[in-house]
């Protein structure tokens, strides 16, 4: 995926109310720009981050500029807009950079499924094959305690909708479809992903039984610039 133009920098003053953000500029043009997350964003949006933003010509805007990138204190730059994972998992899908998910002649998006009114972030089929339910997941949870060991986690909020996409995919196993669940690495700095038990233990517990039940579980890193974000290769999920 690339941003077109290329994102522009500045440094963060304070993200508030979930959905906005305080940037001010080199040149000192303080601004507030929309921040596409509805997570805690441990780790990723602290005061004096290095920021990369969009803007929009769009004159309906209450905000022209959104955050996408963060630059934490170790120099790892973080998508913070959680769309974008759909996004590059959409683009891997489509130029068959994901080995597990290859061999497939249809890619739909947000298809309703399963018994508790959901949508699948992607439906993979062909013919005389299973289908593929494959649902994505942005990680930017970086262990705060050792950052240096790159360990990931997911989710960094307690996440009711998140075990409901578990259950989901558990049902189409059983149900005889494939389903995995496709973590995509947003964070320079993580290298493994895990389920974070010391936040959501009811999701890990889940995580771990979807796992049993033949829920197919992959994390992907994303390649991150000012210019573009692309999965560029597969790290280990460890449950």
């Amino acid at each position: 995926m690339k941003f077109n133009p290329p994102l522009q920098s500045a440094t963060l003053l304070k993200r508030y109310k979930r959905f906005l953000a305080d940037l001010v500029t080199q040149d000192n043009q303080q601004f507030t720009a929309h921040c596409a997350n509805t997570g805690k964003m441990t780790g990723c949006a602290e005061p004096g981050f290095n920021a990369f933003y969009s803007s929009s010509d769009n004159p309906k805007r209450k905000y022209p500029q959104s955050l996408q990138l963060t630059q934490n204190q170790h120099g790892h730059l973080i998508c913070v807009n959680t769309a974008v994972a759909n996004q590059v998992v959409q683009e891997a899908l489509e130029n068959h950079l994901i080995k597990q998910l290859d061999g497939y002649d249809t890619l739909q998006a947000e298809v309703k499924y399963g018994q508790e009114n959901s949508r699948i972030d992607f439906l993979l089929t062909a013919e005389n094959t299973a289908h593929c339910y494959v649902e994505v997941k942005s990680v930017t949870l970086l262990s705060e305690e050792k950052p240096e060991t790159g360990q990931g986690y997911f989710p960094d909020a307690k996440t009711v909708r998140g075990q409901k996409h578990l259950r989901e995919l558990i049902e189409m196993v059983q149900q005889g479809h494939r389903a995995v669940l496709l973590f995509a690495v947003l964070h320079q700095g993580i290298n493994t992903v895990s389920g974070a038990s010391h936040i959501d233990a009811k999701y890990s517990e889940l995580l771990v039984h979807a796992v049993d039940c033949g829920v197919e579980v992959y994390a992907y890193k994303a390649e991150i610039s000012a210019s573009h974000i692309v999965l560029a290769e597969e790290v280990p999920f460890i449950a």
